[in-house]
């Protein structure tokens, strides 16, 4: 990558570029929560390129796409008319306009994530519902990076996220990471319900494309330890929240 692109994966992650099948795995779990909310106005809260956008018009709704990034707000608007250069924390929507809004791995890059939480259910209609992925603290891999004597290190870094808080966040300062108590803070005292919540593991294409069977094989005993207690180790939180 080129240093602006190490500069902007530090700052606001990576989007999805290439739809494969972790991100359809992950598009038939919101359709799934969503329910029949995705025939009506949906929200992508940081749609990076557009993936996840381009993924859900066709299940009938009208989907709308923010994005905080210009350049990626632009890409993204040449698949979809409907994007939105904008911030999280201070959406230029009305109250009540969704009847779902998409939080994909995005949370974490937010200024204020309490504020972003809180705009989302201004946001949201009544009986609207967020569907929310994060990245979880028990992961063993830090996988957006750390600095190190002022320089940042893309890629995968082992134990980081098992660190003491302040050590950790000495080495990524740039991203949250988060425990099922710092959602519960996140959210707490708003008028929502939780309807699900659950950790779940990746999709690992990269190492399947790598390694074929033997990265299927991975793949599959991961996700299925996502029915056990050994899903506290998993990729992300996945939350269904719904507004009274």
């Amino acid at each position: 990558m080129f240093q602006r692109n190490l500069d902007k994966a530090a700052l606001r992650g990576e989007p999805s570029y290439v739809w494969r099948a972790g991100q359809e795995r992950r598009l038939e779990m919101i359709v799934r929560a969503g329910g029949q909310r995705v025939k009506g106005y949906i929200l992508e809260n940081g749609c990076g390129v557009g993936m996840y956008v381009e993924h859900l018009t066709p299940f009938g709704g009208k989907v709308i796409g923010l994005e905080y990034d210009f350049e990626r707000a632009a890409e993204a608007h040449l698949n979809s008319p409907h994007i939105i250069n904008a911030a999280g924390e201070n959406l230029p929507l009305p109250d009540g306009t969704f009847d779902l809004i998409l939080s994909h791995e995005v949370l974490e890059h937010v200024q204020d994530d309490r504020a972003a939480a809180c705009e989302m259910i201004r946001a949201l209609k009544p009986g609207g519902r967020i569907v929310l992925f994060v990245p979880n603290r028990g992961y063993p891999f830090e996988t957006h990076g750390i600095y190190r004597n002022g320089k940042y290190y893309f890629g995968n870094k082992l134990f980081v996220n098992y660190l003491p808080r302040v050590l950790r966040n000495k080495l990524a300062p740039h991203v949250r990471i988060y425990s099922t108590n710092d959602l519960k803070r996140i959210f707490a005292n708003l008028p929502i319900r939780v309807l699900e919540h659950t950790i779940i593991f990746g999709a690992y294409d990269n190492i399947i494309a790598k390694f074929g069977p033997l990265g299927r094989l991975m793949r599959g005993t991961l996700q299925y330890l996502e029915k056990t207690p050994l899903k506290i180790f998993g990729l992300s939180h996945f939350w269904v929240v719904e507004k009274l």
